[in-house]
Order: structure tokens, then sequence, then C-alpha cells
């Protein structure tokens, strides 16, 4: 069994999250400038085995793409040309940025850590990666 690699995709980072390879338990792995994340995704590719990319899905309160889907759309059609043997699923993102900053703040994290943008995204696509392991878990994929 390969692993779940998830985004949190954004126009300056990409906070990217793994699970486990028995797919149990989702975790941070990295951030990665956007510029660099096809390059990230191809060196990771070579040594682990991925099942599934998971992307966070941008959408407003009113459940419409947000602005930022214009930047999202294009890494995921790339990612689906680049490989399309590894099934893409989309999970609505609303709020993530918050839920981490909270979970930071509940952490007992530094404020200079609490600031720390890159570690907002990671965390973004960890519970991006645990949203997309509840719904597969209780029967509600996409």
């Amino acid at each position: 069994m390969g692993r779940i690699l998830a985004f949190d995709y954004g126009q300056k980072r990409v906070g990217v999250a793994v699970t486990d390879e028995l797919q149990m338990i989702a975790g941070p792995l990295d951030t990665i400038h956007s510029s660099l994340i096809f390059d990230f995704i191809a060196a990771y590719l070579s040594t682990e085995k991925v099942d599934c990319f998971v992307v966070g899905q941008a959408k407003t309160m009113g459940n419409q793409d947000s602005e930022s889907s214009i930047f999202i759309e294009p890494f995921v059609k790339k990612l689906q040309k680049l490989y399309p043997d590894i099934p893409v699923k989309r999970i609505d993102e609303r709020f993530t940025s918050r839920m981490a900053s909270d979970a930071i703040l509940f952490s007992g994290a530094k404020k200079k850590d609490r600031r720390d943008k890159a570690l907002v995204d990671k965390v973004s696509a960890v519970i991006i990666l645990q949203s997309y392991m509840e719904m597969r878990t209780f029967g509600n994929e996409h």
C-alpha cells in the first residue's frame, strides 16, 4: 500500500502532508516554494509509493470557487497530466488556515512560531489530509 500525499497550494508556498504506509496517520511533511513543488513531488515519488494526491479546494462561504482557485486549478491539471495513474481528490479547504493557526496556538508554540506562515501551510495540509481520510472512512469520498 502506498502513501497519500496532500497539498495546501498557495501562490508562494505549498504545505505538504503525508500518511504513513498503512494510510492511518496523517503528518506534516514540508513546506515548499510553489515554483519548486513539481521537483519536490518527482523526488518524493522516486523513493515512495503514492496511491493518491489530495488537494485543497478553495471555496467561498457561498460554496463557490474562491479567487485562489485560479492558482490551484493549473496545479491540479499539471499534477493529473504528469501522474495520470495517481488519482487526485479534492477537499474543501475553508477554514483550514484558521484551524491550523488555532492548533499551533493550542500546542503551546511560541509567538514567533505561531507567525511562521510555512508552519501554518504545513499544518493546513495535515488538516486537509485528515479531512479526506475521515471522508473516506465514513464513505463520503467524492
